[in-house]
């Protein structure tokens, strides 16, 4: 079985459609051995169709005449003649490296290297945070700046100390339930400790 994805094709300059919902885009599909056998449309809305100018052969021919697409902007083109009928279209993009290379570049620049940003600043300010040991916040702090700086550490060796035109230094923002202290003073002669960690912040008496 042959199938061809045709994003759009004339005949003699005029556009062959679905006969039933004018679509453009369809599949051609030949199955056999016989060239000289017609081909079936089908077109995404499920309606099928019998191409009475259109052989197994014609498809072949279709095939072979394609430009195919080296780079991320190339469409996939065609023309071919047949019995003085002029076949011209396009074919659905078949994905290619140049194609993978621009989303992976896309994806990197928009996505990646903001949030390895936004990390990198979110460490930076964490060791710099001084540590209360008297709190019972103690371990969480000394256990969230090691990470942090440990982070950072492995963002500028993943190559994230990159320099960016476009940065721009990330606000802080103080949590509002501690008042970006981290931590509340209990008013209690029950317990040891009168002072506990905010669970809105984690302790950093920071939010994002």
């Amino acid at each position: 079985m042959l199938t061809l994805k045709i994003q759009q094709m004339t005949i003699n300059g005029h556009p062959n459609l679905c006969p039933e919902c004018a679509s453009e885009a369809y599949t051609l599909d030949g199955t056999g051995f016989i060239d000289a056998l017609p081909v079936r449309g089908n077109c995404w809305l499920g309606h099928s169709w019998e191409e009475p100018l259109i052989t197994l052969g014609d498809l072949k021919q279709i095939r072979a005449a394609s430009t195919g697409r080296q780079r991320a902007e190339d469409d996939d083109t065609f023309e071919i003649t047949i019995g003085g009928a002029v076949l011209a279209g396009m074919l659905y993009p078949e994905l290619t490296v140049d194609d993978v290379k621009k989303i992976g570049g896309i994806y990197w620049k928009k996505l990646v290297k903001p949030a390895l940003r936004r990390q990198k600043r979110r460490a930076v300010r964490a060791a710099k945070r001084p540590v209360k040991r008297g709190l019972g916040i103690g371990k969480d702090a000394v256990a969230g700046a090691k990470a942090a700086a440990i982070g950072a550490a492995w963002g500028l060796q993943a190559g994230g100390h990159e320099a960016d035109p476009d940065y721009e230094p990330e606000p802080i923002n103080p949590c509002p339930a501690c008042n970006g202290k981290g931590a509340f003073e209990l008013e209690s002669h029950l317990h040891d400790t009168a002072t506990v960690r905010c669970t809105i912040c984690s302790g950093t008496g920071e939010i994002d």
